[in-house]
């Protein structure tokens, strides 16, 4: 039997189980709606003077810093290249140099740091993989000490099931937990609950509390949406100062190609109410290749871009499709946050107002996180979901 990679996203339910500007966006607050707030600075590329910040900030490799928050999140997803791949494209090997110039606390990582799901790979090419992902991501980032936070993308360890509960990809799933369990391959977090990692755990960092869960398939299994909940209402999650959940797959679709129910998560208006109702602030997701910040209601939304092969053009938009790192700076006071995305080609940064105002997908609509429901224009409110393909 054989299956394409959007079926084994969906059988995971079977058996039920760029310009220059900084993007800087609304503070989550009780009852508040999401508010894009003014930059205070704007990074410039090395052809320019740097702006006035009030706090220190690092120049990456002829690359200027935004202005420093409280606590700094840098974002990488999706760094795998073809099946079997054991090495990595040139902005993959570029995000990872500079990294740890612009120091941050801790880096997310969206999923897909290998390249498996595919049935014709031996465990020894999945080995490799590891291996490859090892020597050029894993123990550069380890050395620089900074926490590494990621999720299990599809190509790492899906978790799609057949028809008699069991995985596909077993393989996968098992040399994905031996090598993050690997004493040597320590990620530096700070775990809450490590019981199901690296599938899904909660850890904390600097008055953050985030919620990894597997979102490597269309559906997460109930008994982890229960987890998930049970944590989010624990004391050191509601206790912090801000709370940000990770998976792979996102709520709803925003890119070419990928507007399709398999390959978002199924149920994802029962979700986002969830993490709405445990004050999660941003969920951020990889899969889809193409970057574009947005909210559905109070939550927040970070879809990120690939780094590795295959970005993929946003729905609604004529823009090209480009490779993302984002550098998220964190205001702990006003629960706020400021996003800095760099396209890793041209290591320019992205204009937020060249992406689409809103996206429609097939299972609702998500808004650009600087436009509201009432600054929609009535074309913009009766614009309806048409497929992609």
């Amino acid at each position: 039997m054989s299956f394409n990679r959007r079926q084994f996203l969906a059988l995971g339910g079977i058996a039920g189980g760029v310009g220059l500007a900084t993007l800087a966006h609304r503070a989550l607050t009780s009852g508040a709606s999401p508010r894009s707030v003014p930059a205070t600075s704007a990074p410039v590329v090395a052809t320019g003077q740097p702006v006035h910040t009030t706090k220190t900030a690092i120049a990456p490799k002829g690359l200027f810093a935004p202005e420093r928050g409280d606590v700094r999140i840098a974002v990488i997803s999706d760094l795998n290249s073809a099946y079997g791949s054991t090495d990595y494209e040139a902005e993959v090997h570029k995000a990872i140099e500079l990294i740890p110039a612009w120091e941050p606390d801790v880096v997310l990582g969206g999923g897909d740091m290998v390249a498996g799901q595919s049935p014709s790979l031996s465990r020894e090419r999945i080995q490799a993989m590891w291996e490859g992902f090892e020597r050029h991501i894993g123990a550069p980032l380890r050395q620089t000490g900074i926490p590494f936070g990621f999720t299990i993308g599809n190509h790492d360890a899906s978790g799609a099931l057949s028809v008699s509960g069991k995985f596909l990809f077993n393989h996968d799933r098992e040399l994905t937990a031996a090598y993050w369990n690997a004493p040597g391959h320590n990620p530096n977090l700070e775990f809450v609950d490590r019981a199901g990692f690296p599938f899904y755990y909660t850890f904390q960092h600097k008055n953050i509390f985030y919620l990894v869960w597997d979102a490597s398939t269309s559906t997460i299994p109930a008994e982890q949406i229960a987890w998930a909940e049970k944590s989010l209402a624990s004391p050191v999650a509601q206790s912090a100062k801000m709370r940000i959940a990770v998976g792979h797959l996102p709520l709803y679709a925003v890119a070419v190609g990928r507007d399709e129910l398999g390959e978002i998560l199924a149920d994802a208006d029962r979700l986002a109410t969830m993490l709405e109702k445990y004050r999660v602030h941003t969920y951020v997701s990889g899969h889809h290749h193409a970057y574009y910040p947005a909210h559905h209601g109070k939550l927040e939304l970070l879809h990120t871009s690939a780094l590795g092969a295959g970005p993929r053009p946003l729905l609604n938009s004529h823009l090209p499709p480009f490779k993302t790192l984002t550098v998220i700076d964190v205001d702990l006071d006003t629960e706020s946050t400021r996003y800095t995305t760099y396209n890793m080609t041209t290591l320019q940064v992205v204009d937020h107002k060249t992406l689409p105002r809103l996206i429609v997908g097939p299972n609702g609509r998500v808004l650009r996180l600087d436009v509201q429901e009432g600054d929609l224009t009535a074309a913009e409110r009766s614009l309806t979901y048409t497929p992609s393909s």
